[in-house]
């Protein structure tokens, strides 16, 4: 089917990932109209955040989405340690944390993409263009009023009251509306992801090793495979492979000798890895007339302490009564928009100080840092101090949560047919 050339909504939301989605469908539920605009074609694509923690898995179970992503398939997970040379420093029980959420979650994000689409597939108000890149905003004297897309169905322009930008830390939307964003290369590593096979059922543990060589993250991964993070010089991926597959390889297996011939077998090449460039970022504005940033899109992390997803899916939580009140209002000023922008930086601000203090506890070299490693550990685990840094980044900011009171009656059942760009998002 060829999309019409224009759609009246809303809301526009560029992006159809965990912010995207989350926030689409909390908009569907208060009574808004809603289109998404998804570069990719269908849910067939590469991602990176796979471990939800309790503040997120809270969210999604308040949707009413956690446990069908779950039955498609995830691993619960709950410890996390740090485990230097086959002594276990740190061992973070997430299991004492306050229930029903004490548990972290290793998950395909393409479940909960999924399960969150088809609660979106409910509404009427909901049009997904799945397939489109977005390459204008729609703007009148300053004031943005939607974007305009080219894709299958040719270009097709969404005129509404609010847009959100909700595609990414390389956002589309961010360099349209012209918005610097700072990078701040505070880390002094980045990652090479890759997957084993796994032996069996797995442990209920995400680690950092440290031993020989660089410090490694895995942990669990669905259906039966381990992923692991080698950590290496931050920039240092080009000199690095100039030195062969051979010699990388062997590094790795230098960190993790447990995982040695699986690592062995299993990649045979550069391509089997996957360099993630590890930096923190933020948008310089959050916020302009009829225009907000959420997710990556605003602000960028490293993966230390699983919190991409989680603050993502928040970002929607926190952005919705926000953005409700505006659209009924009829008032979506970048004025109006800054009681989520503000207080929502602060959380931000405080999660890239405390993700900067993990790098340097876990992941830095060196004798006094390895001296330093234990004390410090112990503090985290063994004190009222250790207590509360673990319970942010497992929860993150409390007031994140599903605000239903703003709901609308629910819709009647429908068998409407869904177009074939939404068919082929959901295949």
């Amino acid at each position: 089917m060829t999309a019409p050339a224009e759609t009246g909504t809303d809301v526009c939301v560029v992006g159809g990932g965990p912010a995207g989605l989350t926030l689409a469908l909390l908009l569907l539920r208060s009574g808004l109209r809603v289109t998404v605009l998804e570069r990719s074609a269908s849910l067939d694509r590469a991602y990176r955040g796979e471990i939800l923690q309790p503040g997120g898995l809270a969210l999604l179970d308040q949707l009413g989405v956690l446990a069908p992503a779950e039955a498609r398939g995830g691993h619960r997970l709950d410890r996390f340690q740090l485990v230097e040379r086959g002594r276990t420093l740190l061992d973070i029980d997430y299991t004492g944390l306050p229930g029903p959420y004490g548990r972290l979650l290793s998950i395909p994000q393409r479940h909960v993409l999924a399960e969150l689409l088809t609660a979106c597939q409910e509404f009427d108000g909901f049009r997904l263009l799945a397939g489109y890149r977005a390459t204008a905003l729609v703007e009148q004297g300053g004031v943005v009023l939607g974007a305009v897309a080219d894709g299958p169905g040719g270009r097709h322009t969404v005129r509404a009251p609010a847009t959100v930008g909700a595609d990414g830390r390389f956002s589309k939307v961010r360099r349209l509306a012209g918005i610097e964003a700072d990078r701040d290369d505070v880390f002094d590593f980045d990652v090479l992801w890759f997957k084993l096979p796994g032996s069996g059922a797995p442990d209920r543990a995400v680690r950092v090793h440290r031993g020989g060589g660089r410090p490694v993250l895995a942990y669990p991964s669905y259906p039966d495979t381990v992923q692991l993070g080698w950590t290496l010089p931050h920039r240092g991926y080009a000199e690095l492979a100039h030195q062969g597959l051979p010699f990388v390889r062997e590094e790795v297996c230098r960190a993790v000798p447990e995982y040695a011939d699986r690592i062995r077998e299993r990649i045979t090449a550069l391509t089997d890895l996957t360099l993630l460039d590890v930096f923190a970022g933020r948008a310089r504005e959050w916020v302009r007339d009829g225009l907000v940033l959420i997710g990556d899109a605003a602000h960028t992390h490293s993966p230390l302490g699983a919190q991409g997803i989680n603050l993502a899916i928040q970002d929607a939580a926190l952005l919705h009564p926000v953005l409700v009140a505006a659209v009924r209002a009829g008032d979506v000023s970048a004025e109006r928009l800054r009681g989520y922008a503000e207080p929502r930086t602060r959380d931000v601000e405080q999660v890239m100080r405390m993700q900067t203090l993990q790098a340097r506890a876990m992941l830095s070299p060196g004798r006094v840092a390895r001296a330093v490693r234990p004390r410090l550990a112990a503090l985290i685990q063994h004190t009222p101090l250790g207590a509360r840094i673990t319970s942010r980044i497992a929860f993150g900011n409390p007031a994140a949560r599903v605000r239903s009171e703003l709901f609308a009656p629910p819709p009647e059942p429908t068998d409407r047919q869904q177009s074939t760009d939404e068919e082929e998002f959901t295949r």
